[in-house]
């Protein structure tokens, strides 16, 4: 199957009654597929906007969540765009990789998406497509960046970065930034050859593959424990990727170690097609409506329990492209090409 009919097959489109205009809908349809004479305005029934949300999880985790961030843009949308006099229509999809979310901007299919930092670079800087970033997320108490971690099984014999020379290693993703670029570039810093090299695709997946002693070792996103002091207790809740399967193995924690950290990375951007409409004051206006919705979402209690469910997030803040400066660095410092990475 080609990459535009996996995505076709794969985006979840939002259930909504035709109304008493239907008929008129489905006329306007067909007329439009007799003369091409224009693109469908996107927000509209028959073109969407689109949202994307990327697999670095649990896929079903992340659908509830996304259903949730949808039903609160369309009203919101509809409001801040038309001041309610009609709907703006949204659907949201979850591809199978990154490198999916990233062609679809390429082809125009995606008009936003909760991407990594890594992909956004790859996207905006080397592909040159149209994006850019307007909002990064924001975890545990303002926190802007993250780590990659590096883990291994407790009973691995595996003490240090040194001992993972010739060992079987699991990444996550090609293009994930935690789990594959970061810790590419800490081994070529420190020297470090592993062995066998396999792909989970996704962060909880490697930290089964290490709890379960498939790899000897992985690499997947880490963001500090939650520290809370109460009555005299100390309560110490883990957030790294060791929590996403804390459900299925609760002695992952006791199991699962963390070997090492990469350096900082900035916080996920959530980025925006940016010719989505030809009129500048039209694009900037749904930029605005868009960022001003997002984080009205994130404030409610609601927002709050979904984008903690969905990527860990605990907030949203307006982002500026120069944020990923430094990524941009780090990737060129260690020699990554970043067409034959994803490639991988």
């Amino acid at each position: 199957m080609s990459m535009d009919g996996e995505l076709d097959l794969i985006l979840r489109r939002r259930a909504r009654s035709m109304g008493p205009f239907g008929v008129w809908s489905v006329v306007a349809i067909c007329l439009f597929a007799l003369t091409g004479c224009a693109e469908l305005e996107v927000g509209t029934e028959q073109r969407p906007f689109t949202m994307y949300f990327v697999p670095s999880v649990d896929a079903e985790a992340i659908a509830v969540s996304a259903d949730q961030i949808t039903d609160y843009l369309e009203e919101q949308m509809s409001q801040r765009l038309y001041d309610g006099e009609k709907p703006f229509h949204i659907k949201s999809a979850i591809p199978t990789s990154y490198i999916a979310v990233i062609e679809a901007f390429g082809t125009g299919k995606a008009d936003f998406a909760a991407l990594n930092s890594f992909s956004y670079i790859l996207a905006r800087d080397d592909k040159g497509y149209p994006v850019d970033a307007v909002l990064s997320v924001v975890r545990g108490k303002d926190e802007r960046t993250y780590k990659g971690q590096i883990i291994t099984h407790v009973d691995s014999g595996i003490e240090t970065l040194q001992d993972l020379n010739g060992r079987k290693f699991a990444f996550t993703d090609p293009a994930s930034t935690g789990g594959y670029i970061m810790p590419r570039k800490l081994f070529n810093d420190r020297g470090v050859e592993v062995g066998e090299q396999v792909f989970g695709r996704k962060h909880d997946i490697v930290v089964t593959m290490v709890y379960q002693r498939q790899v000897d070792a992985g690499a997947c996103y880490y963001s500090p424990p939650k520290i809370e002091v109460a009555n005299g207790d100390t309560t110490v809740t883990i957030r790294d990727a060791r929590a996403k399967v804390m459900t299925q193995f609760p002695d992952v924690a006791d199991k699962v170690k963390i070997l090492g950290f990469t350096e900082d990375i900035p916080n996920d951007p959530w980025i925006l097609r940016t010719n989505i409409f030809a009129d500048p004051a039209l694009q900037s206006k749904l930029q605005t409506a868009l960022q001003e919705s997002l984080l009205e979402f994130a404030s409610t209690p609601e927002g709050k329990e979904a984008l903690e469910e969905l990527y860990s997030i605990s907030g949203l803040v307006a982002a500026e492209d120069a944020t990923w400066d430094g990524l941009r660095k780090a990737v060129a410092d260690a020699g990554l090409d970043l067409e034959s990475t994803v490639a991988k």
